[in-house]
C-alpha cells in the first residue's frame, strides 16, 4: 500500500535522520506499566522477540473480525507483548469492525526493542501502519522526522491531563492522542507503619524521619528504581522536579537539593544501595517480600500485588514533597500515519476513546484514563488506584523533545553518581548540565 502519498519524498528525505535518531536512543523502560508484568516497557523474553512482527490479525491473532466487502484497511501497531493486553486491543478492535463497515482495523505486534527500528524501515519502503501505539517519551522524536499527522483542530483534548497533551505536543502542535496515563505514588506497608508508630510522610523532612522510623537489620524504609537508563530516570524525575528544577536545568541550588537528598537517604541507611540494581518490579517484589517499608511505584504493580500477596496490608499516597508535589508521567499514545488513511484512523480513535471504551481499556491495563472526566469516575475512593488519580495532576511528561534519550542518560548518570559515592552533588550536578547544554543548546 502507498503510505506517503501525500508528502511522501519529505518523509525520505528525512529517513537518514530518522536512522541516525534511532540509533542513538536507548530502549525506554519506564512508566509505561503494564506492557509487561512490572515496569514499562514489558520485560522481554526471547520467545517474545523471536515472535517479532510476523503476528498480525485479520481476523485472526491479536486483531479482531476484519469487516467484510470494501472497507478500507486501518492498520495498528502495538508492542505489548502481555498476552491480557492483546486480547483487550483485540476485542476493542472486534467492536469498531463489527460497529460499521467502513473500515476494517487490523493490529500487529512489534517487540518493543524493534519498534523503532520497524517505523524507520517501514518509512523507507512506505509500509507505515495507519496507527502506532508508542512510549510517551519517543512520541517527541518521530514528529520530528515527519512521520505523524499534526491532529490540531482534528481531536479534542481539552479534558486530558495537562501532561498527557504535552507528551504528544510539540510547538504548539497537537501530533498524538494520549491512550492511556499512569504515573509513580508512594506505596507504604499500613502494618509497618503503624508498629513503628510513624505517620503518612507528606514532606521530604517527614519521609526520611519515616524512613529512619521503619529501618531495622531486615528492612529498610524507603526504596525506589535507581537503575541507570530510562526507568531510572523515570523514578528519580519527582525529586527533582519537586524541587522546582527541570530536567535540562539541574546545575543549581535546586538540582543539587534533589541529588543530596538521595545520597542522604543512601548514607543514612534508610534506603539499600542494591536499588541501583533494581527494576521497579525488584522493588515491588522486596516490598511484598517485607523487606521494604515504603516504595514508590506506579499502578501496574497492583494487580500483581493482590494476586501475589493479598494479605499484605498496604496503601498508596502522593509521594511527598520539597517545593510542591510532583510525579513523572507514563503510559502511551496514540500517533496517526501522515500519509495514511487519517479520516480512518481518527474515526477509530473516536472509537476507542468514548467513555465505555476507555474504562473497559483502562480497567484492563491497570492505567488511568488520561481524559480527566472518565478518571474521576473511575475508581471508587476506597481503590487503591484512585491516589494515583490525584497524583496525575502533578505528573508531568518526560521531554517532549526528541533529544530525550541522551537527556536521560545524562541524569541516570548523576543520580548513579551519588547514590554510589563516585561523585558529590555538586560535581555530579556539573557534569550532567556539560552533557545537557552539548545537546539541547
Amino acid at each position: 500500500m502507498e503510505r506517503f502519498r501525500n508528502g511522501g519524498n519529505m518523509k525520505k528525505k528525512k529517513l537518514t535522520a530518522l536512522l541516525t535518531a534511532v540509533a542513538m536512543m536507548t530502549g525506554i523502560l519506564s512508566g509505561c506499566g503494564s506492557k509487561g508484568a512490572e515496569s514499562a516497557p514489558a520485560e522481554k523474553t526471547p520467545a517474545a522477540d523471536e515472535a517479532s512482527s510476523e503476528q498480525e490479525s485479520a481476523g485472526g491473532e491479536n486483531g479482531g473480525t476484519a469487516a467484510a466487502g470494501d472497507a478500507q484497511p486501518i492498520t495498528i501497531w502495538y508492542y505489548w507483548e502481555n498476552e491480557g493486553h492483546q486480547a483487550t486491543l483485540d476485542k476493542l478492535i472486534q467492536e469498531y469492525n463489527g460497529s460499521q463497515d467502513q473500515y476494517a482495523v487490523t493490529a500487529k505486534y512489534v517487540p518493543f526493542a524493534d519498534f523503532k527500528k520497524q517505523l524507520s524501515i517501514g518509512a523507507s519502503a512506505d509500509e507505515l501502519p495507519d496507527i502506532a501505539i508508542l512510549d510517551s517519551p519517543d512520541h517527541a522524536s518521530y514528529v520530528d522526522m515527519g512521520i505523524f499527522e499534526d491532529l490540531t483542530g482534528k481531536f479534542d483534548v481539552d479534558n486530558y491531563y495537562e501532561g498527557t497533551v504535552n507528551s504528544c505536543t510539540v510547538d504548539g502542535k497537537l501530533y498524538g492522542v494520549p491512550f492511556g496515563a499512569n504515573c509513580l505514588a508512594l506505596y507504604y506497608n499500613e502494618d509497618m507503619l503503624t508498629a513503628a508508630g510513624g505517620s503518612v510522610p507528606t514532606t521530604w523532612d517527614e519521609l526520611k524521619e519515616t524512613a529512619k522510623a521503619l529501618t531495622t537489620d531486615a528492612v529498610t524504609g524507603l526504596a525506589f528504581c535507581s537503575v541507570q537508563n530510562e526507568e531510572g530516570t523515570f523514578n528519580f524525575a519527582p525529586w527533582l522536579w519537586s524541587t522546582g528544577a527541570t530536567s535540562y536545568d539541574i546545575n543549581n541550588e535546586n538540582g543539587v537539593r534533589a541529588l543530596t537528598f538521595v545520597q542522604e537517604l543512601i548514607n543514612e541507611g534508610v534506603m539499600s544501595k542494591e536499588c541501583i540494581n533494581w527494576t521497579q518490579g525488584d522493588v515491588m517484589n522486596q516490598f511484598i517480600a517485607g523487606n521494604v517499608a515504603m516504595m514508590v511505584n506506579g499502578p501496574w504493580q497492583i494487580p500483581t500485588m493482590q494476586s501475589e500477596a493479598p494479605d499484605l496490608n498496604w496503601k498508596v499516597t502522593l509521594i511527598p514533597k520539597d517545593a510542591q508535589y510532583a510525579s513523572a508521567l507514563g503510559g502511551e499514545n496514540y500517533a496517526v500515519v501522515t500519509g495514511g488513511n487519517v479520516d480512518g484512523a481518527l474515526d477509530f480513535l473516536t472509537f476507542a476513546t468514548s467513555e465505555e471504551k476507555v474504562k473497559f481499556m483502562m480497567n484492563q491495563f491497570g492505567y488511568i484514563s488520561a481524559d480527566k472526566t472518565i478518571a474521576e469516575s473511575q475508581f471508587a475512593q476506597d481503590s487503591p488506584y484512585y491516589p494515583f488519580v490525584e497524583e496525575l495532576n502533578y505528573a508531568m511528561a518526560r521531554g517532549p523533545l526528541a533529544e530525550w534519550p541522551s537527556v536521560s542518560d545524562a541524569i541516570s548518570l548523576a543520580f548513579n553518581q551519588v547514590i554510589t559515592g563516585t561523585a558529590t552533588p555538586e560535581e555530579a550536578a556539573a557534569q550532567a548540565q556539560a552533557t545537557i547544554d552539548g545537546i539541547v543548546k
